[in-house]
């Protein structure tokens, strides 16, 4: 099969493009035929630090396709489903998404809805986990208002949907326009732009009382107007790695504030078969952000697009 490979840490340049054996589902495993794959900021960021634990790693930790064949234990009545997947290349695994098979544990091979494209089961997985598991960690979020930091983003888009419909008032904060336009279209009841003077006023003016939980994408940079807006005893969990100065630790015990740091791969796997649950049982309403496609060939640019920034998702077309 083809897949991208590399065979030691360092920039895009050390991806490839080869063929390699396909692999053989394991005894609980399905092997899928992947048509797309997700290509998320960790997978670059994996790609730099971190050496192959066997002679090469394929990344990829999302994407869907087709259940071509199943090991021991599988109910063999899943050949043909077509699934998104997650955690294909999680510590352990080598078969990433970036490949034409990946082999991965039959549950984390789920059903796609009918009338979901292959390109949206590859848009779910680390970010709309990711945004569920922020969002419901701790309960249910019926009838709280919810503060979702970078709205158009691939977590912060899911997550305003999934915060909807639980049942919560929706606050996101985006910086202009065009990126506002895609909170509001997930559903977000207003939108601030946090570049604004007054984004603080503008929220509490929607939350009189303080937003009780809040998705932050940039605690570092953010950090000073969420505690505008916090209720006291509020939440803010926060999932990207921006860089903290100064901790206000006593404005932050003053208020009680909880301060949850979310990496979806160091969660339980109790917590993660929640957060599978819960984005399969909502996928066909989840929103369908921009999307820019990339070959496998071009794997590295791909790389290189996320770790740029692009606006939506970026995607792998498998031959």
């Amino acid at each position: 099969m083809l897949a991208a490979l590399y065979r030691s840490p360092g920039g895009s340049e050390v991806l490839s493009v080869t063929d390699v054996d396909t692999p053989e589902p394991a005894p609980g495993e399905v092997r899928v035929r992947l048509h797309v794959a997700g290509v998320n900021p960790t997978d670059w960021k994996r790609r730099t630090t971190t050496a192959p634990e066997t002679d090469f790693q394929v990344p990829g930790q999302d994407g869907a396709g087709d259940i071509d064949a199943v090991g021991e234990g599988v109910d063999a009545g899943r050949i043909g489903e077509r699934v998104w997947v997650w955690f294909a290349a999680r510590p352990g695994r080598r078969w990433g998404s970036a490949a034409q098979y990946t082999v991965l544990p039959s549950r984390q091979a789920v059903r796609l809805p009918a009338g979901a494209s292959y390109a949206d089961g590859a848009g779910l997985g680390v970010p709309a986990m990711t945004a569920w598991h922020c969002l419901y960690a701790d309960g249910p979020i019926t009838g709280r208002t919810v503060l979702v930091a970078g709205g158009a983003g691939a977590v912060g888009n899911a997550a305003v949907a999934l915060a909807r419909g639980g049942g919560a008032t929706v606050i996101a904060t985006a910086s202009g326009p065009d990126k506002a336009a895609l909170a509001r279209s997930a559903g977000a009841h207003w939108v601030v732009n946090y570049r604004d003077r007054d984004a603080a006023d503008e929220i509490r003016a929607h939350a009189p009382d303080g937003v009780g939980r809040i998705v932050e994408v940039a605690l570092g940079a953010n950090l000073e107007l969420d505690l505008a807006v916090l209720a006291p005893r509020g939440v803010i969990s926060t999932y990207a790695d921006d860089a903290l100065a100064d901790l206000p630790v006593r404005r932050l015990m003053v208020a009680n504030v909880s301060l949850d740091f979310v990496l979806i791969y160091g969660i339980s796997d109790g917590a993660l078969d929640a957060a599978a649950a819960g984005v399969a049982a909502v996928a066909a309403d989840l929103p369908r952000l921009p999307v820019t496609h990339f070959p496998l060939v071009e794997v590295a640019a791909a790389h290189d697009a996320v770790q740029q920034g692009a606006l939506g998702k970026v995607l792998l077309d498998i031959p």
